[in-house]
C-alpha cells in the first residue's frame, strides 16, 4: 500500500494536487467576485513549506514557476497591439521611465538615509520595487482590454522598468566586485545591443520562413513558437539580463505572424492559462511566510517600507501619464494596478543581494511580504477599474441595436485552399459578436446527388476540426441545387448571412469579372462580400495595400468595408498603405481615422488606372496583402476599369490579395463603427 507523507513526495500525487488548486481556487474565488489568480497564490501560501508543509517548493515547482512566468511575458508579448505599440512606443517609454525613475529615486534616499544602507545596497533596495510583473495580465487578457492604448503603454513600460531595473543591479553587483570600468560598460553595452537588434532582426524573418514553407501537423507551429520562446530567454540571460526580458521581446517579434484569433494562439493561451502560468502563481504564493512578522520588527518595518513606498510612486507615475495623454480614471488606474505587480524581477534582485551580502535575511522576508501584498491588492484594483474599461468601450463603440455578424464560407469539393479560407474569416470575424461561423458546400442534382452530399459532408467536418482549434464553432451546411449561385444566395438569406468569403483562382474570365457563379453571387446579393485569392499563409502579412477607386467613398456599406480592412490588419499586426485612384488621399485619410478600430494608416494618390498598375507592380510583393475595394455594376463608386481590376492584381503579385465588395442598400448601422473623440 501507498503511505501517505506530508510533504508530498509522490510526483503525480504533486501534480494532481497542484491541478486541483488550479480547478477549485479560482472558482470559489470567482462566487466572491475576487480575482482567481488571488486563490492560486493564497492556497500556495497556506499548502507550502511555510504553511501546513503539504508541498514543498523543490525543483519541480521552481521549475514550472521560472517556465510560467516566461510564459506571461511571452503572451503579454503576443496580444499587445503591435501597431498601436509602435505608433505610440513614446508612451510605453515615458510611462516605463517614470514607473522607474520615481520609485528609484525615492527609494534610493530612503534606503541609504534611513534604513541606514550604504548606496549601493540601497540602490538595490529601491530595485526591487522600481521594476513591475504582470501578475494582473491574466485579468486584462479575460477582459478584452489588452490592446487599448492605456493597457499597451503600461505592458510596453513593464520592458522598460524590468530592464533598467535589472541594470542597476548589474552596476551595482559589478561596483562591489570592483569591475566598474570601461570594459564592463563596453561588454554590458555591446551585449544588449547585439541581443535586441539581432532577436528584432533575425526572429522575423526565421518565422516567416518556417510558416511559408513548413506544411506539417499544427503541433508543429506550437513546437517552433516554444522552442522561439525559450532560445530568446536564455540568449537574453547571456546577454546580461533577465529571461522575461528575452520572453517579451520573442512574444513582440512573433506578435504579427501569430494572429489574435487564430489556431494556433489558442493552443497558446490554453496551455499557459491552464497549466504554466498557474504554476507560477503557485509558487509565487509559496515563497509566503507570514510567520516572520513574529520573529522581530525588522522584517516588519522593512515591509511596511516596500509597501509604503511602492503605492504612492507607482500612482504618481500612472497619474502623470494619464494627464499627458489625456487617459481616464479607470484607465489611470488600471495603469496602476498593473505597475503594482512584483515577482520575477523582485526576486532575483533581492536573491542576488542577499547573496552579495549586501542584504539581510530580514529583507529577503519583508521582499515576499510585499509580494504577498501586491499579489492581492494589483488583481483586485485590475479587475475592477479594468471593468470600467470594459464599460466604456461598449458604450462608445458600438450601437447595441446592430445586426449581429455573421460570416459564410462557400467551400467546393475541390478547393485546395479552404484553410485559408478559413483563416480569412477568422481574421474579419468580430470575437465580441460571439456568432459561429457558416460553411457551405452545394452539389448538383442526378443519380450521384447522394454520394456527392455524403463526400461534402465528410469534407466538411474537417473544416469543422480546424475553427474547433481557434474555439469557434462551425455551422456546416450542404444542399442540392441545379445552380451553385442559387443555393448560396438562398443559404446566406436564410442564414441572415452579413459577410460572404468566397475563394477565387484567379484565372481571367472573358466577358466575367471572376467567373459564372462568383458574379453571379454579387450580382443577387446586398451583403458583404469578400472574393479571395489567399495562397500564402496571412499571418506572414506585413503590410495591407487598400486601392480605393473613385467615387467609392459614397458606396452604402464604405464604412463597414473600412472597418473589416482595418480590422483585418489590427489581426495581421500590419500597418494600411491606400492608394486612392483619381481622388484626394486627406479625405480618406480622415474617413479611415474615424472608423475603429485604430490602426496605423497612410494614404498616396495616383493618378490613373495604368499609373495604378506601375505601383503596383513597383511596390508589392509577396508579404503585402493587396485588398482592392470594388463595387457593384450600378452602385456608387463603379467604374468599368473594376471588372478586370481583379484579373490584374493576380497577374501583378505573387502574393495574397482579397477583393472586397461593400454591402448595397441602407445600412442602419454603419454607425457602430465609428470612433467617438
Amino acid at each position: 500500500m501507498l503511505a501517505a507523507s506530508i510533504p508530498v513526495e509522490d510526483p503525480i500525487l504533486i501534480f494532481g494536487l497542484a491541478m486541483t488548486v488550479f480547478l477549485v481556487a479560482p472558482l470559489v474565488l470567482d462566487r466572491y467576485r475576487l480575482p482567481g489568480i488571488i486563490g492560486v497564490i493564497v492556497v500556495g501560501a497556506a499548502i507550502g513549506p511555510n504553511g501546513l508543509g503539504i508541498l514543498e517548493r523543490g525543483e519541480t515547482i521552481v521549475l514550472l514557476g521560472e517556465v510560467g512566468i516566461v510564459y506571461l511575458m511571452f503572451v503579454a508579448g503576443l496580444e499587445i497591439n503591435l501597431a498601436q505599440f509602435i505608433a505610440y512606443k513614446d508612451r510605453s517609454a515615458v510611462f516605463g521611465l517614470l514607473s522607474f525613475a520615481i520609485p528609484q529615486a525615492v527609494g534610493t534616499v530612503v534606503g541609504y538615509y534611513a534604513l541606514g544602507l550604504s548606496v549601493g545596497a540601497a540602490a538595490l533596495f529601491a530595485a526591487i520595487f522600481a521594476s513591475h510583473t504582470l501578475l494582473a495580465y491574466p485579468i486584462v487578457s479575460r477582459l478584452g482590454i489588452a490592446k487599448t492604448e492605456s493597457v499597451t503603454a503600461t505592458i510596453g513600460g513593464t520592458i522598460v522598468t524590468d530592464t533598467l531595473a535589472l541594470l542597476v543591479l548589474a552596476v551595482v553587483m559589478a561596483g562591489e566586485a570592483g569591475e566598474l570600468g570601461p570594459a564592463f560598460w563596453l561588454s554590458l553595452t555591446g551585449k544588449l545591443a547585439l541581443f535586441f537588434v539581432g532577436i528584432w532582426v533575425l526572429v522575423p524573418r526565421l518565422g516567416e520562413w518556417f510558416f511559408r514553407t513548413v506544411d506539417q501537423e499544427s503541433y508543429f507551429e506550437f513546437l517552433f513558437v516554444m522552442a522561439v520562446l525559450f532560445g530568446c530567454a536564455f540568449l537574453a540571460e547571456l546577454a546580461g539580463v533577465e529571461h522575461i526580458i528575452g520572453a517579451f521581446l520573442a512574444g513582440l517579434v512573433l506578435n504579427r505572424l501569430i494572429p489574435e484569433s487564430g489556431p494556433l494562439m489558442n493552443r497558446i493561451e490554453f496551455v499557459g492559462n491552464a497549466l504554466f502560468i498557474p504554476f507560477f502563481l503557485l509558487s509565487v504564493g509559496m515563497l509566503v511566510d507570514v510567520r516572520v512578522l513574529t520573529e522581530g520588527l525588522e522584517t516588519l518595518v522593512l515591509a511596511v517600507a516596500f509597501v509604503g513606498l511602492l503605492f504612492p510612486t507607482k500612482y504618481v507615475a500612472a497619474w502623470l501619464t494619464a494627464r499627458l495623454y489625456g487617459y481616464s480614471t479607470d484607465e489611470t488606474m488600471a495603469m496602476f494596478g498593473l505597475s503594482l505587480g512584483q515577482a520575477a524581477a523582485a526576486l532575483a534582485i533581492v536573491l542576488i543581494g542577499y547573496e552579495a551580502g549586501l542584504f539581510g535575511e530580514a529583507m529577503l522576508n519583508a521582499t515576499v511580504l510585499m509580494i504577498l501584498v501586491v499579489s492581492v491588492i494589483s488583481p483586485a484594483i485590475v479587475d475592477r477599474y479594468g471593468r470600467g474599461i470594459v464599460r466604456a468601450s461598449e458604450r462608445t463603440a458600438y450601437d447595441p441595436q446592430a445586426a449581429p455578424q455573421r460570416i459564410m464560407v462557400p467551400v467546393s469539393r475541390d478547393s485546395q485552399y479552404s484553410e485559408h479560407l478559413l483563416d480569412l474569416a477568422l481574421l474579419v470575424r468580430e470575437p465580441d459578436e460571439n456568432q459561429p461561423l457558416y460553411s457551405l458546400s452545394v452539389a448538383a442534382p442526378g443519380t450521384s446527388a447522394e454520394a456527392d452530399v455524403a463526400d461534402l459532408e465528410s469534407r466538411l467536418e474537417a473544416t469543422e476540426a480546424y475553427t474547433a482549434g481557434a474555439e469557434v464553432s462551425l455551422e456546416s451546411q450542404t444542399r442540392v441545387d441545379a445552380n451553385v449561385a442559387s443555393g448560396i444566395v438562398r443559404a446566406a438569406l436564410e442564414n441572415r448571412i452579413t459577410t460572404l468569403v468566397i475563394g477565387w483562382d484567379g484565372a481571367p474570365r472573358h466577358q466575367r469579372v471572376f467567373g459564372h457563379v462568383i458574379d453571379r453571387v454579387l450580382i443577387r446579393t446586398k451583403q458583404l462580400v469578400l472574393v479571395s485569392h489567399v495562397r500564402q499563409p496571412l499571418n506572414t502579412t506585413d503590410e495591407v495595400v487598400v486601392v480605393l477607386p473613385p467615387g467609392i467613398e459614397h458606396n452604402d456599406g464604405f464604412s463597414e468595408a473600412v472597418h473589416t480592412v482595418e480590422h483585418l490588419a489590427e489581426q495581421v499586426g500590419a500597418p494600411v498603405r491606400g492608394l486612392v485612384v483619381g481622388g484626394t488621399p486627406e479625405q480618406f485619410e480622415r474617413a479611415f481615422e474615424l472608423i475603429e478600430p485604430d490602426v496605423p494608416a497612410t494614404f498616396d494618390g495616383v493618378e490613373s488606372w495604368d499609373a495604378l498598375e506601375e505601383r503596383l507592380r513597383e511596390d508589392v510583393n509577396e508579404t503585402s496583402l493587396v485588398v482592392p475595394m470594388s463595387a457593384r455594376r450600378g452602385t456608387m463608386g463603379w467604374d468599368a476599369t473594376l471588372r478586370t481590376l481583379p484579373t490584374t492584381v493576380a497577374e501583378l503579385t505573387e502574393g495574397n490579395f482579397v477583393v472586397i465588395y461593400p454591402a448595397v442598400g441602407e445600412r442602419s448601422d454603419d454607425r457602430r463603427f465609428l470612433q467617438f473623440r
